[in-house]
């Protein structure tokens, strides 16, 4: 199993980073449009191990261009997110071998 981009995205700084992605993706289409100019969204995704677990910060940039009548808006924002890295790399919110706590079959048989 790799990493569900969907998911990834949607989980990314408890989902305003998705939020962010569809606002810079509408503004600079916008911009193309109106201003028949190129724009660009780009996206850049720095990683970091966390000690030595198996976890990693994820220093998610999102850079935009939007071009305007006589020039363009560039904007640059980058947040942290912690992910867990799984089998084959895979990143997730949570760790693959968590244990529901609520259920009562993995509660101990007290004596």
């Amino acid at each position: 199993m790799s990493t569900d981009v969907q998911n990834f995205i949607g989980e990314l700084d408890a989902g305003v980073f998705e939020q962010k992605v569809a606002r810079a993706l509408s503004d600079v289409a916008l911009g193309v449009v109106t201003n028949g100019k190129a724009g660009s969204v780009t996206l850049k995704f720095d990683m970091k191990q966390i000690a030595d677990s198996g976890q990693v910060t994820i220093a998610q940039k999102l850079s935009q261009v939007i071009p305007t009548t006589h020039g363009k808006l560039s904007e640059e924002n980058t947040t942290p997110s912690t992910m867990y890295v799984g089998r084959n790399g895979a990143l997730t919110l949570y760790p693959e071998n968590q244990v529901d706590m609520f259920n009562p079959a993995n509660k101990k048989q007290e004596a």
